[in-house]
């Protein structure tokens, strides 16, 4: 063979195929011909076909052999792709085996196994809206697969929209004729995070009942009994998964979180020291090490539990590969800014108030910063439903080019209302709203009002006033220092990726708050502020404000929010099942020392909220 095929080969793909690169990820496909447009040699197609035969009979490493001198020749022939990605996948390298199938469904966009495959390695890697895309095709191409139906429910369900995941669930159970086990655990488990406790419980126990040794099963029953407070029960259950996979990590965990939330924080710590002795390099992973630190701050072991929020921090990066987009944040930011300024705004409609809905409540803030405390105080109301946290209107910026028929990007696509045939588009945008909260289940008719409290909606407080101008906006601030605290001791996705980083998380708080007061100076709204220390020293005068804002009379159940059952589906849900308390209030004085980087960058923040940074 030449020289240049030995060179090319040398140069290993890194994702691990077993192909050269130039014959895997770094192929451009438009240089291949379409699928089956072009003729195998037949000595390739029977090599493909001895390495079908050879993965079936167990000899899964002569069937990759075959496959890679099939595709080093012809490297869009889909048959040796397929067998190739069957030989990865067995072997767990799923990072090949994503590659491969993504390459199966880019020569083939009809291909169902391969869609189907490539969405399921997605999900299982956290690249949801990916996945999403892929599962949304293979329902296009089979509607009725219940394979197709599952993957939407199981996607859909874990980006917090779980009334359009239940959707799909039960089209599986009206497609199949037996009640599959997993299947009825995934559909409680959605049926979980929208507090649908009752319903899911029964299907638990259904599932249990048919298959009583699936530990993911029992796994999230006893999620669902933590969450419910039913903490002997969740115990019992913990116990019967111990019986089925002793030592398992995640069992561990679980069981950690439980005794963390009994107050056993000794025994807890236990449990998570003994996932560590469970792992190759004798370390925990990222969850474990965050949910250390919490029990080393619950314990007041301070230092401790920020060496173990940055070393969770710095492991969930480097697993998952993300950053602070910085660049991406700043420019939203400053497009943002640069659009909604007082003289643009005097040009601009307003959408009118649809009288035959419910109205939005928007309870705005930074992750952390007290907004499930607010809208488990108000959705005890009778007159307010809780939405939880509604993606519509960050959906909304992305669709806006497209339903204002506009060459522009949000926010710049606004200026199409200026056009007589899009004057009244405003109302299509704020339809868009209330029909998407309806399909989460957010609205309730026998109520005024719904609350969205989806972290950083603040950042689009232009746009809201826009579709919303008559609908409160309760802004919930807290010292910055304590907010980008408790982010850091979490795992959260908000904000550009900004948490897998103290000093990122600083930035962008610093930048939003910043866009809040162009926002507040450049338009009329119906905004309040409250402060989240306020709140807890002077409870029920806070609560009659808040009330009296939004037009609702003062109701005591709003005091007891701790005694509302709904889930809140964040991770502040164990916390506002506790009555009020004030241990998190100026939390950050414990951790002063190494807040320092941060204390610059919030220094204007604190200072305009009239706080102090010691």
């Amino acid at each position: 063979m030449s020289a240049s095929f030995w060179t090319e080969a040398r140069a290993m793909c890194t994702c691990g195929s077993g192909l050269s690169a130039a014959r895997c990820c770094a192929l451009d496909l438009a240089t291949l011909p379409p699928a089956g447009a072009a003729p195998l040699a037949p000595e390739l197609r029977a090599a493909t076909e001895r390495a079908g035969a050879a993965f079936r009979q167990g000899a899964p490493g002569e069937a990759a052999q075959l496959c890679l001198q099939v595709l080093e020749h012809a490297p869009g022939d889909i048959p040796a792709l397929a067998v190739l990605y069957e030989v990865r996948h067995a072997a767990g390298q799923a990072r090949a085996a994503e590659a491969l199938a993504g390459r199966i469904v880019a020569l083939d966009p009809n291909n169902f196994p391969a869609t189907a495959a490539v969405a399921l390695l997605l999900l299982a890697r956290g690249a949801l809206a990916e996945a999403e895309r892929h599962a949304r095709n293979a329902v296009r191409l089979a509607p009725e697969n219940p394979q197709a139906h599952n993957l939407m429910g199981m996607i859909l369900t874990e980006a917090h929209r779980p009334q359009v995941g239940e959707y799909h669930y039960r089209r599986v159970l009206a497609l199949t004729p037996q009640r599959d086990p997993i299947l009825l655990a995934n559909l409680a488990w959605n049926l979980k995070t929208q507090g649908r406790t009752a319903e899911a419980r029964a299907l638990y126990r259904e599932s249990v009942a048919a298959a009583p040794d699936i530990l993911q099963t029992l796994m999230g029953w006893a999620r669902l009994e933590e969450a419910d407070r039913q903490f002997a029960v969740a115990a019992e259950v913990l116990d019967r998964a111990e019986a089925i996979a002793p030592g398992n990590p995640s069992l561990r965990l679980t069981r950690a979180v439980l005794l963390g939330r009994t107050g056993e924080y000794e025994a807890a710590l236990a449990a998570l020291d003994g996932i560590a002795r469970t792992t190759p390099d004798g370390e925990l992973g990222p969850e474990e090490l965050l949910a250390k630190g919490r029990l080393l701050d619950r314990m007041g072991q301070y230092d401790a539990a920020f060496a173990a929020f940055a070393a969770g921090k710095r492991k969930a990066s480097a697993l998952s590969g993300h950053a602070y987009l910085a660049d991406r944040a700043r420019d939203l930011a400053a497009r943002l800014a640069g659009f909604f300024t007082a003289g643009r705004l005097r040009l601009l409609p307003r959408a009118t108030r649809r009288a035959d809905s419910p109205q939005p409540l928007f309870i705005l803030g930074f992750p952390r910063s007290g907004t499930t405390l607010v809208e488990q105080t108000l959705s005890a109301h009778p007159a307010i439903s809780a939405g939880d946290e509604l993606p519509t209107i960050d959906e909304i910026g992305a669709l806006m080019p497209r339903m204002l028929d506009s060459p522009l990007r949000y926010p710049e696509a606004l200026v199409e209302l200026w056009m007589g045939d899009h004057h009244d588009d405003l109302g299509l945008l704020r339809d868009h709203y209330l029909r998407r909260a309806r399909q989460l289940g957010a609205i309730d008719d026998a109520r005024a009002w719904f609350t969205d409290k989806m972290p950083l909606n603040e950042t689009h407080l232009g746009l809201i006033a826009l579709l919303f101008p008559a609908s409160p906006l309760l802004h919930v601030l807290r010292h910055p220092l304590d907010v980008v605290l408790s982010v850091f001791s979490n795992q959260l996705t908000h904000g550009f990726f900004c948490g897998f980083d103290l000093v990122t998380a600083a930035q962008h708080y610093a930048l939003v708050m910043e866009l809040v007061e162009r926002y507040r100076a450049e338009m009329t709204l119906r905004y309040l502020p409250v402060r989240y220390e306020d709140l807890v020293a002077a409870q029920e005068p806070w609560v009659r404000r808040m009330l009296d804002f939004v037009g609702e009379p003062f109701d005591p159940a709003c005091l007891a929010f701790h005694e509302n059952r709904r889930y809140a589906r964040t991770a502040s849900y164990a916390q506002v099942t506790e009555p009020l308390y004030d241990r998190s209030v100026f939390r950050y004085r414990h951790y002063l020392r190494h807040l320092e980087p941060v204390i610059p960058i919030l220094q204007p923040a604190i200072e305009r909220m009239g706080y102090t940074p010691g």
